[in-house]
């Protein structure tokens, strides 16, 4: 059912009382194609929290391409993943800060009223991994808002307890909604698994992208240097701004990339070329780097 967009920011209920319906930027797999068409304002059921979940009243959301993803069904469809075949419908958004609006059963830690932002990692609670080993690498896990629905683009979304934080006070809403996903991916990356340390020569691919700019700052926070790799001059500075050591501008090496079969004269080309493209960041890092943060992850 389509809803009148200018009341999407109103709510008629209390932290308690859930209303009954909401709206919710849907996607549905009769309509994955481009974002603009994919996505649409529906009216959707709220739904009720089960065992150790949580419904929060979403303040602000963040975007991520997953969301792009998600609308094309490219380069894979979300509709046998997560809770998709239960539902029937996606709703995006793996970012998001809000107040928590009623808990389920087994939630002790929250209650209605308090001011969270949500991390976009799911699981069992019954996966033994999750709790002696990795999350992040369990069976079980899941990005909330991708491979599940009742993501962050509605006015409420459905989360695991776990998945909330608080929410810093000095960030505003929009703030506090927008560094979750990229910020706690570098900051596993660089910091988790590569033990990032004053000194390290650290080359960045995309430094100007989401993972990018939180990945500089790292470095720069640490005392590492930092070299941006970036599509312009435009964005070198950027990268600059945040702490990156100097920049590599990759329209400047346009024959390093391979793109389909290629003869052995073109792989010899290449190959020259990304030589030279070597030689670059070790003449601004003094020598080859200790580090290569890949956006891809």
């Amino acid at each position: 059912m389509a809803v009148d967009s200018s009341q999407v920011a109103y709510v008629e209920t209390e932290p308690g009382e859930l209303p009954r319906t909401m709206a919710a930027w849907v996607i549905r797999e009769e309509r994955q194609g481009e974002p603009t068409d994919a996505f649409q304002i529906e009216e959707i059921e709220v739904p009720e929290p089960e065992a150790f979940e949580v419904i929060v009243r979403v303040m602000a959301a963040g975007v991520n391409f997953n969301n792009v993803w998600a609308a094309l069904g490219e380069p894979i469809g979300v509709w046998r993943y997560g809770d998709h075949p239960r539902w029937g419908h996606h709703i995006g958004g793996s970012d998001a800060s809000g107040v928590v609006w009623k808990v389920g059963p087994g939630v002790t830690r929250w209650k209605p009223g308090d001011e969270v932002v949500i991390h976009c990692n799911q699981a069992s609670y019954e996966d033994p991994e999750v709790h002696g080993f990795d999350p992040l690498a369990a069976p079980s896990q899941q990005i909330w808002g991708y491979e599940t629905t009742w993501g962050s683009f509605a006015q409420f979304c459905k989360v695991q307890a776990q998945q909330l934080l608080p929410k810093p006070a000095h960030l505003a809403w929009e703030e506090a909604a927008a560094y979750g996903l990229t910020y706690f991916t570098a900051y596993r990356m660089l910091i988790d698994r590569c033990h990032l340390q004053a000194g390290h020569r650290v080359l960045i691919w995309g430094a100007a992208g989401g993972l990018g700019v939180f990945a500089t700052q790292l470095c720069a926070l640490t005392g590492a240097d930092a070299v941006g790799v970036v599509s312009s001059d435009e964005k070198g500075q950027l990268v600059k701004q945040l702490g990156a050591v100097d920049y590599i501008n990759r329209s400047e090496f346009p024959g390093m990339m391979r793109r389909g079969d290629e003869s052995t004269d073109e792989e010899r080309a290449r190959f020259k070329e990304s030589r030279r493209f070597c030689k670059a960041v070790e003449t601004i890092l003094g020598e080859a780097p200790d580090i290569v943060f890949e956006h891809v992850g």
